[in-house]
C-alpha cells in the first residue's frame, strides 16, 4: 500500500494571496520583533495596509523581476519569499539580486517550508539572470543565519543598522548573507 503524501508546494503569488501573505507578515513580525519594538508599534501593524502593499507587488510590480512566491499546504499559506534585483549600494545591478523578505508561519516552522521557499527563490533569481544572491538577517536570528548557513550561504562582511522609528531610540543589527547562484 502506498503512502499518502504531503500536498505542499511553492507557487508564484496571486492576487488573491495579498491578505493571507499580510496576516502570515503581521504575526512573524510580532513574534520576531517581540521585546525589540514596543508593544504599541507592533499593535498597531495593519493587515489591511500590509495587504494593500502585497496586492500592489504581486499585481503590479515596479519592474519585472520583482517576485512573490507563496508555500502552501494543500491550500493553505504557509510563506513567502520576495525576490527582486539587490538595492546595496555596492550591488551589480545585473548580477545581483536579494530574497528582500523570506517568511514562514510561526506555527509552521520545521516542515520544509523554508527550505522550499528557499530553493524556490533562489532558482527564480537564476532564472531571472542573477549570478548571486543576497539576504539581510538581523544579527540575533541564530535560527535563521543558522538555517541560511546550513543551505550553503555565508556572511559577506557587510553588516547595517536600521533605524526602526526614525528616532534613533530603536534599532536593528543585521548582516549580510550571499550565494553563488551559477551552477556548475
Amino acid at each position: 500500500m502506498a503512502r499518502p503524501t504531503a500536498d505542499v508546494s511553492v507557487r508564484v503569488a496571486w492576487a488573491a494571496d495579498a491578505e493571507e501573505i499580510a496576516r502570515l507578515q503581521v504575526r512573524a513580525w510580532r513574534q520576531a520583533y517581540d521585546g525589540v519594538l514596543p508593544a504599541r508599534a507592533l499593535e498597531s501593524l495593519d493587515v489591511a495596509a500590509f495587504a494593500a502593499q502585497w496586492q500592489q507587488a504581486i499585481t503590479r510590480p515596479t519592474e519585472a523581476r520583482h517576485r512573490v512566491l507563496v508555500a502552501l499546504d494543500r491550500v493553505t499559506v504557509t510563506g513567502f519569499v520576495f525576490t527582486a534585483p539587490a538595492d546595496d549600494p555596492d550591488a551589480h545591478p545585473k548580477a545581483d539580486g536579494q530574497l528582500a523578505e523570506l517568511l514562514v508561519d510561526p506555527d509552521r516552522t520545521r516542515q520544509g517550508h523554508g527550505s522550499r521557499l528557499l530553493q524556490a527563490g533562489a532558482d527564480t533569481l537564476r532564472a531571472d539572470g542573477f549570478a548571486r544572491a543576497t539576504v539581510w538577517v538581523t544579527s540575533t536570528d541564530d535560527v535563521l543565519r543558522g538555517f541560511l548557513t546550513d543551505a550553503g550561504w555565508a556572511t559577506d562582511g557587510a553588516h547595517r543598522e536600521l533605524d526602526l522609528t526614525g528616532d534613533g531610540s530603536t534599532t536593528v543589527k543585521q548582516l549580510r548573507l550571499h550565494t553563488d547562484l551559477r551552477q556548475d
